[in-house]
């Protein structure tokens, strides 16, 4: 009796794979198919266009930014310059107007020179 439910669960496997094979390549199956696989390729087309469109807008940012810290550095540079003269002018206007003067050589200096 065990073989027989054996038996007939395979004939049943094959009636179905046979069933089913007939219904895989039947023209409505591949009628189906076809439309599934037109629908997936332009779904693929529209996900495309769309990155396509992403990636544009995100080279713009990007050049946009760029552009900001370029300005913002520029910036930052010109405020030093200009702390620098700022402060080279404070010096400048708070140091003494005496010239200084050279030290004079001592006659025993230039004779230490000459030995």
């Amino acid at each position: 009796m065990f073989n027989m439910v054996r038996l007939g669960i395979f004939a049943g496997g094959v009636l179905f794979g046979t069933a089913g094979i007939k219904i895989l390549t039947s023209k409505d199956a591949k009628k189906v198919y076809t439309e599934a696989t037109a629908a997936v390729l332009r779904a693929k087309d529209c996900v495309m266009e769309t990155v396509t469109n992403v990636r544009e807008e995100c080279s713009d940012i990007l050049a946009d930014a760029k552009e900001i810290n370029e300005a913002r550095a520029a910036e930052e540079e010109d405020e030093i310059i200009a702390d620098a003269w700022g402060d080279a002018e404070e010096e400048d206007a708070s140091a003494p107007e005496e010239a200084e003067e050279p030290d004079e050589e001592t006659p025993e200096d230039s004779n230490d020179t000459e030995e």
